[in-house]
């Protein structure tokens, strides 16, 4: 298990301890993350898990693909550059620690 903190829109934070193998988004629904909406669950075909990585773990991230990258173009609130679609993140051990934010909507 992995502890990856998701802050809420409304600023609450969650510490989850989620399966490695796992994506955030899986974890992040799984243990009622306010924020994420997870429409397609996680086909990356609708951007409604979008999420900011804290810019300190932005880098320690694989980057992402290409279709992510697509996806990312359609997401309903603001694109940063640390944004990342949750549901291609996969929880693995040297992410113990990780934070996400879910922004305001997703929709």
């Amino acid at each position: 298990m992995t502890k990856v903190v998701c802050i809420e829109p409304d600023g609450h934070r969650v510490e989850l301890d989620i399966k490695d193998g796992w994506s955030v988004m899986q974890g992040a629904v799984t243990q009622g993350v306010q924020g994420v909406v997870a429409e397609c669950g996680g086909s990356l075909s609708c951007a409604t898990c979008h999420c900011y990585v804290d810019e300190a773990w932005y880098p320690r991230l694989a980057p992402p693909s290409d279709s992510e990258q697509v996806m990312l173009e359609n997401v309903a609130a603001e694109r940063l550059p640390t944004s990342r679609l949750s549901c291609q993140i996969e929880v693995q051990p040297g992410l113990d620690g990780l934070t996400i934010r879910y922004p305001d909507r997703q929709i």
